[in-house]
């Protein structure tokens, strides 16, 4: 398939021969795509199906969200929590990376909204959303009669506080829906799909629209099915749209200048990839990609706070500048390891291993605890990792002298006061749980599926033991490709001698080997 050149400076943008890619098929019908700067992975939207997608390059394409009430468009904030266009609900939402819900917009002048349809954050923080009324219909949505009698534009303003603000006189859309900012983000581009044309608005230093004009029209064809649904701006301001027969792109002054040409109807799109010059579009039953010559605007979640521009490597390493150590607190995640009673207490299980006199002299629970409520504090996502068996330990391979020993003292039994954590490192609202038979924090456990939602690739590994769960879980971590920090005064195993075996010489080459207060400075 080739593309469709109506003036030269198309070439400038994709090349005409450019092949169209299928990343999965078989859905119902696809919208909503976003791509996460720092997981790299691309999440979309099944919205008759009310399921939301994710896909990597590793995993391929599987479910993360199920039921999504019905979620459309989806964007990221600044932080990096993902907005979400919610028809079932007929609201706008904020999701946190560790699984808080916001409603950020559900009513106008008390009467429902009819239902979020896409979405577009400004550089100040405030967000920008159609609604129209698609979300009240069989199908793409749940039937239900409309509140509101007309179709509009709205703003949210920065923070999130305070009811919508209506941009647009009521009646000038019938279908708002694809919206989207120049890149200088002094003007707002709307479309409509049942008028099938785009208007543009200048944007005021309040945040309010005025000068509507009509920007282009005519979006329709009698030979092939397409309207104007999702809509982006690229890095040139150029204006990229669905259509009849795929992606049409205009120029800034309004010219067509070339279709993009795509197997299914097309309804949304969005730049991803190591470098954002991979388009994704979100195409009926299937999800495609074309490469560009031309990236996105500077979207604020891919530049601002987050730390990860659109240029800039995801997986950039921590930074030691002199002594000193910088960390991202969006990127990391503290693991609290095997700090259980059983472990590291007097009257637990392995007491006469010396291992709680050697966690006093480390004062391993202290500094884990003022560790964890500065990660917190930061946005630092905190997992508490535990070993914990059923009454007989079963499906508990006896493969090792550690297996066999827990076996025997009948250790790290599920609701005992053995396998409980120790007091002062009980978990708080936010933070999550994994559950292990290992050594290894990952082996069995559903760790990687917390890192991977959250996007977190730095890990600061704490517990017990050290020689044990803590080194071998900051082994495995480098191998799979995530930045292992251990703070060495956050650990602790039997005795100084093994502690320090572990620590200065396996973690010397696996691990950034720190201190607690140089990583509570390094998180800011």
């Amino acid at each position: 398939m080739t593309h469709a050149t109506l003036r030269p400076e198309f070439e400038d943008l994709i090349d005409p021969y450019a092949p169209v890619g299928q990343l999965g098929t078989g859905f119902t019908f696809t919208e909503g795509p976003i791509w996460h700067p720092v997981g790299r992975y691309l999440l979309f939207s099944d919205m008759p199906a009310d399921i939301r997608r994710r896909w990597d390059a590793t995993r391929g394409v599987v479910e993360v969200k199920h039921p999504s009430n019905k979620c459309n468009g989806m964007t990221y904030d600044a932080d990096l929590n993902l907005i979400v266009c919610e028809h079932a609900t007929s609201s706008l939402i904020r999701e946190r990376p560790d699984g808080r819900r916001e409603v950020l917009a559900s009513h106008f002048e008390k009467q429902e909204l009819n239902s979020p349809n896409d979405v577009c954050v400004h550089s100040s923080g405030a967000i920008y959303f159609s609604d129209p009324w698609y979300g009240r219909m069989p199908v793409y949505g749940v039937e239900r009669p409309r509140q509101l009698g007309f179709q509009g534009v709205y703003r949210v303003p920065p923070g999130g506080g305070g009811a919508p603000q209506l941009l647009v006189e009521r009646y000038m859309f019938d279908q708002p829906n694809g919206l989207c900012f120049s890149p200088d983000e002094k003007r707002l581009y709307v479309n409509d799909t049942v008028q099938t044309l785009i208007r543009v608005f200048d944007v005021e230093a309040d945040g309010s629209l005025s000068n509507a004009r009509i920007f282009a029209n005519g979006i329709r064809s009698e030979l092939e099915p397409g309207v104007p649904d999702g809509m982006k701006c690229d890095q040139l301001g150029n204006i990229w749209v669905t259509a009849p027969g795929g992606v049409w792109v205009y120029a800034m002054n309004g010219d067509l200048l070339g279709k993009v040409r795509v197997p299914e109807l097309v309804a949304n799109l969005s730049w991803g990839g190591a470098d954002f010059r991979t388009l994704f579009m979100t195409a009926t039953h299937s999800v495609y990609t074309v490469t560009t010559k031309v990236g996105p605007r500077a979207e604020p979640y891919m530049t601002a706070k987050a730390g990860v521009g659109a240029t800039a490597p995801s997986a950039s390493a921590p930074i030691v500048v002199g002594d000193g150590l910088q960390l991202d607190p969006k990127r990391c995640a503290l693991i609290i390891q095997d700090l259980q009673n059983d472990v590291i207490m007097e009257g637990g299980a392995f007491a006469e291993s010396g291992a709680p006199a050697h966690a006093r002299a480390q004062h391993v629970v202290d500094n884990v605890r003022r560790l964890a409520d500065a990660a917190r504090a930061r946005g630092v996502v905190v997992i508490h990792v535990w070993f914990i068996v059923e009454p007989g330990a079963p499906g508990l391979t006896l493969n090792a002298p550690l297996f066999e020993g827990l076996v025997d003292s009948k250790a790290m039994v599920r609701g005992s006061w053995g396998a409980a954590p120790v007091a002062g490192l009980e978990p708080r609202p936010g933070d999550f749980i994994v559950e292990k038979m290992r050594m290894s924090a990952w082996e069995g456990s559903r760790l990687e599926t917390i890192l991977k939602a959250t996007g977190r690739d730095m890990l600061i590994d704490t517990g017990a033991w050290t020689n044990m769960s803590i080194e071998h879980t900051a082994r495995t971590g480098a191998d799979k490709g995530y930045f292992m920090i251990v703070p060495e005064d956050c650990c602790s195993t039997m005795n100084a001698e093994w502690h320090h075996a572990s620590i200065n010489f396996a973690m010397q080459n696996v691990a950034i080997v720190t201190n607690t207060d140089a990583v509570i400075k390094a998180i800011g």
